[in-house]
C-alpha cells in the first residue's frame, strides 16, 4: 500500500497517508492513457474553420462563354475551383465529425493509471484540509513554496466545493483548481503535480475503486 506525505496550510509535514492500491497503485498502460487523452482532445475540438465549395459561392449560374467556337477552354461556371473567386476543393469544413467514443471503463482505468503514476513519481501531494484558506493568493503561494511543487505546474483538487480556494488560485501562475470528482486524464497530464486534500482522496477512492 503506497503512502504519501501530508502537509498543512503552512507547508509543514504533518504525517503520512496510506492510499488504496486499487486506485493509486495499478499498472500503467501508456497506450490506453494516450488513447483516452487523444479522444478527450478530439471531443473538445470545435471545427471553426470552414471554406465554401462551388455550390456555396454566390453567382456563377451563367455559362461564361459558348461551349464551342471561341477557341477557349470549355467552362460551365465562373465559380469552378480552378477560377479565381471560385469554390475551394478539399478545404476545411465545419461539418466534420472529429468525436471519438470513450468507454466508461477505459476512462476510469486511464484516470487510475495517471493517479498511480503521480504516486510513483512522488508528484501527488496531500493537504489536511483547505478549510483554513482565507481566499488570499499570498497564503496559498506561501504554502506551495514550502512543498516540492514550488515553481512547477500544479493542479489542486478539493473534495468539497471551496470558494476561498478558487479565489486563491486565480492569480497564481501555472496553478489550476477543480473538484476531485471532476478530474480527467487531460487535466492530470497537463499539470506536473497534483495536490489533493484528505476529503478529495476519499472521494477519488470511492469513485474509482
Amino acid at each position: 500500500m503506497a503512502t504519501v506525505k501530508v502537509y498543512n496550510l503552512k507547508g509543514e509535514e504533518t504525517g503520512d497517508l496510506k492510499l488504496d492500491d486499487a486506485v493509486f497503485g495499478v499498472e500503467v498502460k501508456p497506450a490506453l492513457v494516450q488513447y483516452v487523452l487523444r479522444a478527450q482532445r478530439a471531443n473538445a475540438h470545435a471545427p471553426y474553420a470552414h471554406t465554401k465549395d462551388r455550390s456555396e459561392k454566390r453567382g456563377g449560374g451563367k455559362k461564361p462563354w459558348a461551349q464551342k467556337g471561341t477557341g477557349r477552354a470549355r467552362h460551365g461556371s465562373s465559380r469552378s475551383p480552378i477560377w479565381r473567386g471560385g469554390g475551394v476543393t478539399f478545404g476545411p469544413r465545419s461539418n466534420r465529425n472529429m468525436k471519438k467514443k470513450i468507454n466508461k471503463k477505459e476512462n476510469r482505468a486511464a484516470i487510475r493509471m495517471v493517479l498511480s503514476d503521480k504516486v510513483s513519481e512522488k508528484m501527488l501531494l496531500v493537504v489536511d484540509s483547505f478549510e483554513g484558506l482565507e481566499g488570499k493568493t499570498k497564503q496559498l503561494a506561501t504554502m506551495l513554496a514550502a512543498t516540492p511543487a514550488q515553481g512547477r505546474s500544479i493542479l489542486i483538487a478539493s473534495g468539497e466545493k471551496n470558494a476561498a480556494l478558487t479565489r486563491s488560485v486565480q492569480n497564481l501562475p501555472k496553478t489550476d483548481s477543480t473538484m476531485a470528482r471532476s478530474l480527467n486524464v487531460t487535466s492530470l497530464l497537463k499539470n506536473q503535480y497534483l495536490l489533493v486534500d484528505k476529503a478529495g482522496i476519499e472521494a477519488l477512492t470511492e469513485q474509482f475503486k
